[in-house]
């Protein structure tokens, strides 16, 4: 049985959509400006590519990449984000992509548990963290600033709390 027989689709949604919500947390968390918002985004897409190439023996990962490779894939992944979002702050947004993350989370340890798991949670952290440290922070036309800002130091704890890491 492939692992993703074991989710639903609505919850195979909610897998598809936690990359996008992790990097969503970080983004909203120190707004790095439409600059930085594009490297913070590249990053999470870049972890993506470089999981499709390199693969992974993770088989949540790699199911994962392999349906968001796909135009249908990348339209279900996408589906309802930009709603869900609409008119918030971005502390709000913050806090609605930490809560998916954290749904995300109880789902793979309800659904899969063990390694594959947990694995997965620290993959999808890992994702947070190279978000994070995509863009410099303050400054000014990239020189000065800092790698990664306050703000976005907590929120990847935040989201590695929400995972159970």
């Amino acid at each position: 049985m492939a692992i993703k027989d074991s989710f639903s689709p609505d919850e195979w949604k909610q897998l598809l959509q936690s990359v996008q919500m992790v990097s969503l947390a970080v983004a909203a968390s120190s707004p790095s400006g439409p600059l930085g918002a594009v490297q913070e985004m590249w990053a999470a897409g870049k972890l993506l590519a470089r999981m499709k190439t390199g693969g992974s023996s993770n088989e949540i990962i790699t199911a994962m990449v392999d349906d968001i490779s796909t135009a249908d894939g990348r339209t279900r992944a996408q589906e309802g984000v930009r709603d869900l979002f609409k008119g918030l702050t971005a502390e709000q947004v913050r806090t609605k992509a930490i809560e998916a993350v954290k749904a995300v989370g109880g789902l793979v340890d309800r659904k899969v548990g063990g390694a594959q798991a947990i694995d997965f949670k620290q993959w999808l952290g890992s994702v947070s963290q190279s978000v994070a440290e995509a863009a410099t922070e303050g400054g000014f036309l990239g020189f000065g600033g800092t790698a990664v800002s306050d703000a976005e130091k907590a929120t990847v704890k935040d989201i590695s709390m929400a995972l159970g890491l």
